[in-house]
């Protein structure tokens, strides 16, 4: 495969073309009766909610073609791929029904061209393609051009390939095409705290070409507060305990006390306890701390 560079049709300038509307960017503040700098616990788990909420109201309107483009960041295992599918699949259900998919996550590694071909896929109204811890592209420039492009908040997206590739005409992609679907990409990077100049540049292109919401969950303090809201949302439900508030009580007590002891504050981790207490539940602790607490603290 040889390497490729983007180049992005403009829309032509016209007292009769309509413009698209200029979207709207700016990390969600926090409303309504909330303070603006929440310190009781019951205000910052009402900024946490709020915020959730608002990512599943934009999910939703990606899947229906009101918004176009979205960036989520927040840091790993708090329930952002979670939130985002759950919506996709409700939205979903009709599609379903006749045997269709219009949506997809991508995870991990992608290269440019990896990604030009998974932006053809989608790239009909009402499809959605989600690009979930695929950081890499941010640090490609080749792949950021992709990307920007089908970013873009122009009337018009189209996207180019404009050097020979084997693997496009043997997969019968054409080098160039309007792009009309959607895009969310989840990533753990913090934008505004890049220290890198070039990349920061590439974060403000990305950031002024669609919406972007930071989930603002940095402190331990206030990751235990999201695990403990997902988790009293029934989250163990499906491992069938017994008495699964007995549960919820013995994993949330444990991930309190040995907090920055932990391999990782996470749902995951908290998946991880749920298991133990399943597979060993009189001496699930002695196992979780050779299995979940770093070594030497």
């Amino acid at each position: 495969t040889r390497a490729g560079w983007v180049w992005v049709d403009s829309t032509p300038t016209s007292a009769t073309v309509q413009t698209a509307p200029t979207v709207t960017v700016a990390e969600i503040p926090a409303i309504g009766a909330v303070s603006e700098t929440p310190k009781t616990e019951a205000e910052r788990l009402a900024v946490i909610q709020q915020r959730f909420d608002i990512l599943d109201d934009m999910a939703g309107a990606c899947k229906d073609g009101t918004v176009r483009a979205l960036i989520l960041s927040g840091p790993p295992g708090i329930g952002k791929s979670y939130g985002v599918v759950n919506q996709l699949e409700k939205q979903s259900m009709f599609d379903n029904l006749q045997g269709r998919s219009e949506w997809e996550v991508v995870k991990g590694a992608t290269s440019a061209l990896g990604l030009y071909k998974k932006l053809y896929r989608y790239s009909a109204p009402g499809s959605v393609v989600v690009f979930d811890d695929c950081d890499t592209v941010l640090f490609d420039d080749l792949s950021l051009n992709i990307l920007k492009a089908a970013l873009d908040s122009g009337k018009k997206r189209v996207i180019q390939w404009n050097t020979e590739s084997r693997v496009l005409d043997r997969e019968g992609i054409p080098d160039h095409f309007t792009f009309e679907g959607a895009v969310i990409f989840i990533t753990n990077v913090k934008f505004d705290t890049v220290k890198s100049r070039k990349l920061r540049d590439h974060l403000a292109a990305l950031m002024s070409r669609c919406h972007y919401i930071d989930l603002t969950i940095d402190s331990i303090e206030d990751k235990m507060l999201r695990i403990r809201q997902v988790i009293r949302l029934g989250m163990l439900n499906t491992y069938k305990f017994a008495d699964v508030t007995k549960i919820e009580d013995l994993i949330l007590d444990y991930m309190t006390r040995n907090g920055a002891r932990l391999n990782e504050i996470s749902l995951r981790m908290a998946i991880k306890l749920a298991e133990l207490i399943k597979m060993r539940e009189s001496t699930w602790q002695q196992v979780a701390d050779v299995t979940c607490l770093k070594r030497g603290l």
